[in-house]
């Protein structure tokens, strides 16, 4: 199955990609690679925003972690030029949670990003990963996940 019946299948239209608000591009290829910025719990809703254990869900938390994994995507799709056929593998993913003190369960959180990989990839989503809790993330959004993506 293609990464395009894929995303048909799971609902899952990608978004325009988000521009970079400062100093920064949204990805950068060199060689094989592509390194994707982090892209936040955002979309046209207005996203997730807040502290997760204290106005933000476990629950929802998760889904903000796989809203960032759509705009992923999208940066994804806009660095191969639509062809995300051209995905050899997800190699990294980077996630942050705007936690509050006692809240732990930080992994649990970004496998709402990474499930989403290996839904839309099989096993070239499969990925190594950090996940890490923070004090705060930019304009008050839940989640961020940036990523690191072989092409060809």
């Amino acid at each position: 199955m293609t990464v395009a019946a894929r995303l048909a299948e799971l609902g899952i239209n990608l978004p325009e990609p988000a521009k970079a608000v400062a100093n920064y591009v949204p990805y950068v290829q060199t060689g094989n690679l592509v390194h994707i910025s982090g892209q936040l719990s955002n979309d046209a809703s207005g996203g997730v925003k807040g502290t997760v254990g204290a106005d933000v869900s476990p629950e929802q938390a998760q889904a903000a972690a796989r809203m960032c994994g759509v705009n992923l995507l999208a940066q994804m799709s806009a660095a191969l030029d639509g062809d995300l056929e051209r995905v050899v593998r997800v190699v990294k993913l980077g996630g942050f949670v705007q936690a509050a003190g006692d809240f732990e369960a930080i992994p649990a959180v970004i496998n709402g990003c990474s499930d989403l990989m290996v839904e839309v990839f099989g096993d070239k989503g499969r990925h190594a990963r950090s996940a890490v809790g923070v004090y705060k993330l930019p304009l008050g959004f839940a989640v961020e996940v940036d990523a690191i993506v072989e092409v060809r």
